[in-house]
């Protein structure tokens, strides 16, 4: 194993990468056969996809499996959706330290440009109607991403907040049962709208929503801010900055992928 790989998927991601799929038993025909590639390597090129930004035709031959490999392997774990169960095991751990902070959490999206037509990709209004998707996330109130969630970039914002919450899973606690719901939820003007209110307030959530023409961006951004933090911290994953991929599902699988990292960054710190 490469020095690449090993600094790609350390012990412990691999560890927890193991529990979002188990082993793989290969039985070959008498006669031999080509042995199946590694998930720990194919596992650490797809990181590298999503981290440089490169395309799969462009991954170097030091990760051993030929980029068909690697992309056949990456299909297979997204319509699995280890992804998303490789998040929401690294939210567990974090949650069993205590290391989520329920007390506040932030909305907001962010949208980018498309190179291809497909599923949930629609004209960007701010940027001259371009062909784009958009990427939505709830993070608590330090950053950490407990739910997220792609459309057209044409979407409106607002439509996008009740997916978002009751998508958050339930995480584990360091005492008591397990939590998906806030105790607050700060969001800006693009979600200022009274039915929401009424419909998080039904749920326990106390609303914390900039009101058009009465609050000042200012006076709730000083809790919001993580979330934008959130984002650039996204933005490390730079096969996110354009969307590439004509499947939705691969395009999510890059989000949760990201998402997965960042959570694991702070698991690890």
């Amino acid at each position: 194993m490469t020095d690449l790989v090993e600094r790609l998927v350390p012990d412990e991601l691999w560890v927890l990468f193991r529990r979002v799929v188990p082993p793989t038993v290969v039985r070959r025909p008498q006669g031999g056969g080509r042995a199946r590639a590694g998930d720990r390597e194919v596992l650490a090129a797809i990181l590298f996809v999503a981290t440089s930004g490169c395309t799969w035709r462009q991954l170097p031959p030091v990760f051993g499996p030929a980029w068909p490999t690697v992309y056949r392997r990456f299909a297979q774990w997204s319509r699995d959706r280890v992804w998303a169960r490789l998040h929401r095991v690294i939210l567990d751990e974090l949650g069993a330290r205590g290391e989520l902070d329920w007390s506040r959490c932030a909305i907001d999206s962010v949208s980018g440009p498309g190179r291809k037509r497909g599923p949930l990709t629609g004209p960007n209004p701010t940027d001259r109607g371009k062909l784009g998707s958009e990427i939505h996330l709830i993070v608590d109130r330090n950053g950490l991403p407990l739910s997220l969630g792609i459309s057209g970039a044409n979407m409106h914002d607002s439509l996008g907040l009740a997916p978002l919450v009751r998508g958050i899973p339930p995480i584990r606690s360091r005492r008591g049962p397990r939590r998906r719901r806030p105790a607050k939820l700060h969001a800006d003007k693009g979600y200022d709208y009274n039915h929401l209110r009424r419909w998080l307030r039904e749920r326990g959530i106390t609303p914390r929503i900039a009101r058009k023409g009465v609050e000042p961006s200012q006076r709730l951004g000083r809790h919001r801010w993580v979330v934008e933090r959130t984002v650039s911290w996204l933005s490390g994953c730079r096969r996110l900055h354009r969307r590439y991929e004509r499947k939705a599902e691969h395009f999510l699988a890059f989000v949760g992928m990201a998402a997965a990292l960042i959570a694991y960054r702070r698991l690890t710190k």
